[in-house]
């Protein structure tokens, strides 16, 4: 059964914002990283938010361009 117009919009733009706050984390981590007194509790959570996020954007990428083989 294919996918609606809306639900794939919706799905899209969720995937758009998934990606925004995986760049946004991928600063921040960056940021860090430059830090010799940064927080290294706080960096892992970050690095973990981040496999989180990656985990989430493949499972809308795979709703969206579900592999069809012919």
């Amino acid at each position: 059964m294919a996918m609606t117009e809306v639900t794939e919009n919706r799905l899209a733009l969720h995937l758009a914002e998934l990606r925004q706050q995986h760049r946004d984390l991928d600063d921040r981590i960056a940021a860090l990283h430059g830090d010799q007194l940064s927080d290294q509790l706080t960096l892992r959570r970050l690095k973990k938010q981040k496999l989180r996020l990656k985990d989430e954007i493949m499972r809308v990428e795979n709703r969206l361009y579900p592999d069809i083989i012919a």
